[in-house]
């Protein structure tokens, strides 16, 4: 009998112990607390401040913009504020007398002429490549995109020779130039290509996101309405990309008339006619004429300053079309 109560009482044993494991197991575990503690002995912490990826002491904040103001008045608004106190340094009328000569006003009559074909070729372009970038798939597009960054990647000096080893006297059309007396070279035609050249990417480059942004919606629900083509785009596309349009010919004129590398390879440096407003710049400068050169170059930097006010005011309307155009793409899918 004490053998069979003695295996009665282990049975009865591991029995309440399997009852037990069972409930432990059952039981749910407490959750660990926000700060890390253990059950209990965390309740009632709160838990501590987490501080955003970009949200820095104050102190750091404002060395970072002193930083960048003091980069900008050393290389930005100090140099802008010299060229206008050198330009007047000997007074108005020096300076004015300065830019009112003949060769000045030969080389702004140039320099507006260039801008004047430049630009509106360069519009054209930029309109007809950003149209079948953004709104048709073909082969060999991703080639065209390369090619409208060519300027980019190459230096304007570079361009300018281009086309000299082309059009000049020992390039490849050099010959038959000369033969129908055609001057492209030295000359204002190869001043206008090297340009165009120059400045073809900036409309096409503001042009391609919005109207990729945009997407091929609209012109399909005008194209299933009846419209032609043309009147797709004059009607759809092109009041669509307005805003961004002249943010691009801004930029695009601006620099056509400060180009100075691929223009000076290719102008010949002839006074009077060849030369346009940098380049006139340059030959003053190097003349000793400080204040005449500097009174001819507070042009360029009242352009510069005209052209970042306009920038701003149309780049905001440009971010404004860019955001209705994501929004419209987001709901659309």
């Amino acid at each position: 009998m004490s053998a069979l109560s003695r295996c009665q009482d282990s049975l009865s044993r591991l029995r309440e112990g399997a009852g037990v494991r069972v409930e432990a197991v059952n039981e749910p575990s407490p959750r660990p607390s926000p700060a890390g503690g253990r059950g209990s002995e965390a309740e009632g912490i709160a838990p501590p401040s987490l501080r955003r990826a970009t949200e820095e002491p104050a102190w750091v904040r404002r060395s970072l913009i002193a930083v960048a103001l003091l980069f900008l008045a050393l290389f930005l608004f100090v140099p802008l504020a010299a060229v206008f106190y050198e330009a007047l340094k000997k007074g108005a009328g020096v300076a004015l007398a300065a830019i009112t000569e003949p060769d000045a006003l030969s080389a702004i009559r140039l320099t507006l002429l260039t801008a004047l074909v430049s630009v509106p070729l360069n519009l054209v372009f930029g309109v007809a490549a950003a149209w079948c970038i953004a709104k048709f798939d073909f082969r060999g597009k991703n080639v065209l995109l390369t090619l409208i960054d060519l300027p980019f990647s190459v230096s304007p000096v570079i361009a300018g020779l281009i086309y000299v080893l082309v059009f000049g006297l020992q390039g490849w059309f050099g010959e038959w130039l000369r033969d129908h007396d055609l001057k492209v070279i030295f000359a204002v035609p190869g001043i206008v290509m090297a340009t165009v050249f120059i400045t073809f990417p900036f409309i096409a480059r503001e042009l391609i996101p919005l109207m990729q942004a945009q997407g091929q919606e609209q012109e399909e629900a005008a194209r299933v309405l009846g419209a032609s083509g043309w009147q797709i785009f004059w009607r759809v596309t092109l009041p669509n990309v307005k805003w961004a349009l002249l943010y691009g010919v801004i930029l695009c004129n601006a620099r056509a008339m400060g180009e100075f590398g691929a223009v000076s390879v290719v102008s010949g440096h002839i006074r009077g006619q060849t030369n346009t407003v940098p380049l006139h710049i340059e030959i003053l400068y190097n003349e000793y004429q400080f204040a005449a050169a500097f009174a001819v170059a507070s042009l360029l930097a009242g352009l510069a300053l005209v052209t970042l006010v306009l920038k701003f005011i149309v780049e905001r309307r440009v971010l404004q079309q860019m955001r209705v155009a994501t929004q419209a793409g987001e709901q659309a899918s």
